[in-house]
């Protein structure tokens, strides 16, 4: 009796153990939310350095998401080129961080739109730089993989319709006439560049163009022309409808009651967001 009852109990240990393991599971079990990100991308996701924690307005919605449906947040910064790697390997749930819908509708399993982004050209205040066609033999910044980068190089395909290939080849055309288009890991080796005088402009989210511009006090400008407008949203593993639809029933409740609308305010992201209005 007493080896048998030796036995009940290492049994129920190690079922104890691996239950602990398995914190991230699928459906009503799930026990986390695995949140993939930019640390160097303020205002939705970076590491603040005071208090060495992520922080942004993308983590708060996510923490709010994890809050109401009893899941702890798992903040896991990617690098940025790896992300498909990431989600399609099972080590994140999804991607929240200005994760740009467009042109990617067919890749991802995406939430509803939550925020109307544009991409801008942030130059030096001294440069002397006003417009899209002073940036002619100008070296200009963007980062690997982002939307700027796609935005300012689209792809030319047979099911577009004329204007829109006629667009995309003005664009190409716009690009090349730039000195170099030099791919950077983030976007504080851009700013950095430029300071040293190696660069002459970056191409940005607006969002974090306007958080950079106004943390480095006058030293750099937006230019009022516009690269491309896009929309942001949460992106989940292609076929994972069942965690988007838990995920956007709870956001869709944060906007009904207001505390969408007020982490949005907290960030000074009123005029981005595109729910709840």
């Amino acid at each position: 009796m007493k080896k048998l009852l030796a036995l009940v109990l290492a049994c129920m240990m190690v079922l104890s153990m691996t239950a602990c393991g398995e914190t991230k599971t699928s459906g009503d079990g799930r026990t986390q939310l695995v949140v993939g990100f930019d640390a160097s991308f303020p205002p939705y996701g970076y590491l603040d350095e005071a208090t060495n924690e992520y922080v942004g307005f993308d983590l708060d919605l996510a923490a709010e998401v994890c809050k109401r449906n009893g899941w702890e947040l798992v903040k896991t910064p990617i690098d940025w080129d790896a992300k498909d790697m990431e989600l399609n390997s099972g080590a994140i749930d999804c991607i929240w961080n200005g994760f740009t819908i467009n042109g990617r509708e067919d890749q991802y399993t995406w939430s509803d739109p939550y925020v109307d982004n544009s991409q801008v050209f942030v130059v030096s205040a001294a440069s002397g730089i006003k417009s899209f066609d002073d940036l002619k033999d100008k070296v200009v910044l963007v980062q690997a993989d982002s939307s700027a980068l796609h935005a300012l190089q689209p792809e030319i395909s047979d099911d577009m319709t004329a204007e829109e290939k006629k667009a995309a080849e003005d664009m190409l055309a716009f690009a090349a006439s730039f000195k170099e288009l030099q791919q950077v890991p983030e976007y504080n080796t851009a700013f950095l560049n430029m300071e040293a005088g190696a660069a002459d402009a970056v191409a940005m989210d607006i969002g974090v163009a306007q958080y950079q511009v106004a943390s480095r006090g006058d030293k750099f400008v937006i230019l009022e022309d516009v690269i491309a407008s896009e929309q942001y949203g949460v992106g989940f593993k292609l076929g994972n409808e069942a965690l988007r639809d838990q995920v956007q029933a709870t956001i869709n409740e944060m906007v009904k009651d207001g505390t969408f609308t007020k982490i949005a305010e907290e960030w000074g992201l009123t005029d981005s967001v595109c729910l709840g209005k």
